[in-house]
């Protein structure tokens, strides 16, 4: 049998999900619930390999995936070679909190994960009493001290850059902590309908486990007062994780954008990217 490689473009609202990951015992995980629908429409198992695997909770607007499937999948009269119309196949089949945005021929040495360059954030939450806006309660936390924008933003200066960010994450076996935060902005998002809102916009060329919330939490203790604004540096020199960096809401938190090289250099991304990070 003969396969073909097919990268997802997707979004989802992460809060009925525990994570990207499938699990054991049925728990309901977006690459569980896509894996299903795929083999029904493919007759053969499948398997996803993911840009980035989000945690219970968290959401996606520009995730990316692979799929090897049988090219017998593309032969098919409903999609008649056009893998994009793999897109209204799976709306069909697929629950509303998932939408599969585009299904393309993945080029030549193209990897979801290992190919990518860097992968963007958005973090939003809100200090106002009232809480979230009811239409936006779900992508959006609640932090419940006042913030200053302007000690938030010296706090993410800190952790941009080439960093041992163990501290940061929960541990996982074999798994380095080393990564590259290329930028970290805070902004006062403010408006008549949504007062007092925050977003933190992050980007890096991967994240470990937690990492990304454990970032916010960092910069949100700081702004609201609780811990000076030594606190990330501190941290940074530890090597295992910290029970006194707080892990901001999943909620409030959104993978947008995942980066690739051209086409040429996929491959070669791929194997850099599995080499072992060092400082």
């Amino acid at each position: 049998m003969t396969i073909t490689r097919l990268r997802l473009d997707l979004a989802y609202d992460g809060t009925d999900f525990h994570g990207w990951a499938k699990q054991s015992g049925g728990l309901r995980t977006v690459q569980g619930v896509i894996e299903a629908k795929l083999a029904l429409i493919a007759q053969a198992p499948v398997e996803l390999t993911v840009a980035g695997r989000t945690d219970a909770g968290v959401h996606a607007t520009g995730q990316v995936a692979h799929v090897d499937v049988p090219c017998s999948v593309l032969s098919h009269r409903s999609v008649a070679g056009d893998p994009a119309r793999l897109v209204g196949r799976l709306a069909k089949l697929l629950p509303e909190d998932i939408r599969i945005q585009d299904v393309s021929l993945a080029p030549a040495g193209f990897d979801a994960r290992f190919s990518a360059l860097r992968r963007h954030y958005v973090y939003r939450v809100t200090t106002n009493a009232a809480g979230a806006l009811p239409l936006r309660a779900r992508d959006t936390a609640t932090w419940l001290k006042e913030v200053d924008v302007d000690l938030m933003q010296e706090t993410a200066n800190h952790l941009v850059g080439l960093h041992d960010f163990a501290a940061f994450c929960k541990h996982k076996p074999h798994a380095t902590t080393i990564r590259d935060v290329q930028s970290f902005a805070w902004h006062d998002v403010s408006t008549k309908e949504e007062p007092e809102l925050f977003e933190a916009h992050i980007s890096a060329d991967a994240f470990c486990w937690s990492m990304v919330r454990s970032l916010v939490g960092a910069c949100l203790a700081v702004g609201e007062g609780r811990k000076a604004i030594s606190f990330p540096l501190e941290l940074l020199g530890q090597r295992n994780r910290s029970s006194q960096c707080p892990v901001a809401p999943a909620k409030g938190l959104t993978l947008v954008r995942v980066d690739y090289p051209d086409d040429t250099s996929l491959a070669d991304r791929a194997v850099e990217t599995r080499g072992r990070r060092t400082l």
